[in-house]
């Protein structure tokens, strides 16, 4: 569970997290099959268009609960992570109150430009990046834009939710948000 919690908002690599705690991948699989079924752990796939591809592309693990993973982890300190894995926590609760679920994923490209959360429904999504910051620029939205070129078609705009205290547009299509104030 320690070595989990120290891992919350990057891609699961089983073998690695086998390696570093000395069990085999099979028990690594059975361990975290455990923590998602007693609700600890949380898994989010990739969004893709071909939902198949979902099930290739690895997870993002997260914990649900991020104080209880800053504490396994023995960290002192809340990282970006903890505030992403927060965010996941409020958006998970919120999406379980809708009457049709949308589903929370994340996305990356193969040179490793990514959003940390892609909110689809039926028709259109939302890509949220998080930045445990009091300020963010135009560069914070570098992963943002790109998806948003990609998937123009099917998004309107895209939200960074950061540490400080003003909305605002960030770029043309991105909306810059308290974290805070809207989870």
């Amino acid at each position: 569970m320690r070595a989990a919690c120290l891992r919350i908002g990057n891609l699961i690599n089983q073998t690695e997290l086998g390696r570093d705690v000395g069990i085999s991948q099979p028990q690594v699989h059975r361990f975290l099959n455990l923590m998602d079924a007693s609700y600890q752990a949380v898994r989010i796939s990739a969004y893709a268009v071909n939902r198949t591809r979902r099930l290739i592309k690895a997870p993002k693990l997260y914990w649900s609960d991020s104080a209880l993973a800053l504490f396994l982890a023995g960290e002192s300190e809340p990282r970006g992570a903890h505030l992403e894995n927060l965010v996941l926590t409020d958006l998970l609760a919120w999406r379980d109150i809708q009457a049709h679920r949308p589903e929370v994923l994340y996305w990356r490209t193969a040179t490793g430009l990514e959003v940390d959360f892609v909110i689809e429904t039926p028709n259109r999504l939302l890509p949220i990046e998080v930045k445990d910051s009091s300020r963010v620029t135009t560069a914070d939205a570098k992963g943002l834009e790109v998806f948003l070129e990609e998937y123009k078609d099917l998004v309107d705009g895209g939200l960074i939710l950061y540490g400080g205290s003003e909305i605002f547009p960030l770029t043309r299509h991105v909306l810059a948000a308290p974290w805070w104030k809207v989870v």
